[in-house]
């Protein structure tokens, strides 16, 4: 747990990145005002990230300008602009995905439909002729670049997780850096705190105390948990910050605490 919260230290700390995430969504504010000109800009920035998911979702390399599923999903992510709401925790990039997945599926439908053709789901690699491609080197690039998309956006949106953690966490007057140097040593100390911030997690009227106030309900937690009070004060940073990871929109910092 401890290399874990480490590595979460050194990414909050790239302040270019979230630098970054709220010049997005600055962007996507001013487009959905009406800004054509940051709109344009967003499309412009974001084409790559536009063609990855169009091949993603397409099986094969697309290409701007020249093949249709480009187009498509230009659209789609222009729609998502449209469209975004930040409420609820989906980042803007994994919501643009959705969208051109679902409008690159439609559109495979209507031309399934259309031309007779074999359904979505048995879609080939095509060679550069447009036939269908048994290249096992252009297997394996698509593959690849499937793959490096997935690993992109799961970096994405464990960053956007941990600056919304950060965030929360200096609201309550807690940094990164507090959870490192209170962390527990011992590994069946930091159970011990683990299993504590599952009881607060688990009992709302609890973690209402601390997701408010940023303190830790001292005399029902040892009531409960079996930890003393001088142990549960030690501690009370680092358990507050795997509370809120338990009972928030925080489902990646969530794997990296159960491994």
């Amino acid at each position: 747990m401890s290399s874990s919260l480490d590595k979460l230290t050194e990414s909050v700390e790239t302040t270019g990145e979230a630098a970054a995430a709220i010049r997005l969504q600055q962007l996507v504010r001013q487009a959905q005002q009406g800004d054509r000109e940051a709109r344009e800009r967003l499309i412009a920035t974001y084409r790559p990230f536009i063609m990855r998911a169009a091949s993603s979702v397409s099986g094969r390399f697309v290409r701007a300008g020249q093949d249709d599923e480009a187009s498509v999903a230009m659209m789609a992510f222009d729609e998502a602009i449209t469209s975004y709401r930040q409420q609820g925790g989906r980042s803007f990039f994994s919501f643009a995905e959705m969208v051109i997945r679902r409008r690159l599926i439609d559109y495979f439908r209507r031309e399934s439909s259309r031309r007779q053709e074999v359904p979505l789901s048995s879609l080939a690699l095509e060679g550069e002729d447009g036939e269908a491609s048994d290249d096992p080197l252009l297997q394996v690039e698509a593959r690849e670049a499937h793959r490096q998309f997935e690993d992109e956006v799961l970096a994405r949106e464990r960053r956007e997780e941990i600056q919304r953690l950060a965030h929360q966490l200096r609201s309550l007057g807690i940094a990164f850096q507090d959870l490192v140097d209170r962390t527990p040593r011992h590994r069946d100390a930091r159970e011990r705190a683990l299993a504590v911030a599952r009881l607060l997690a688990d009992k709302p009227e609890l973690c209402e105390q601390v997701v408010r106030r940023g303190n830790l309900p001292l005399k029902e937690l040892e009531a409960v948990a079996g930890v003393s009070r001088k142990t549960l004060e030690r501690q009370r940073k680092y358990i507050i910050a795997l509370a809120l990871i338990l009972s928030g929109n925080y489902p990646h910092l969530r794997e990296y605490l159960m491994r």
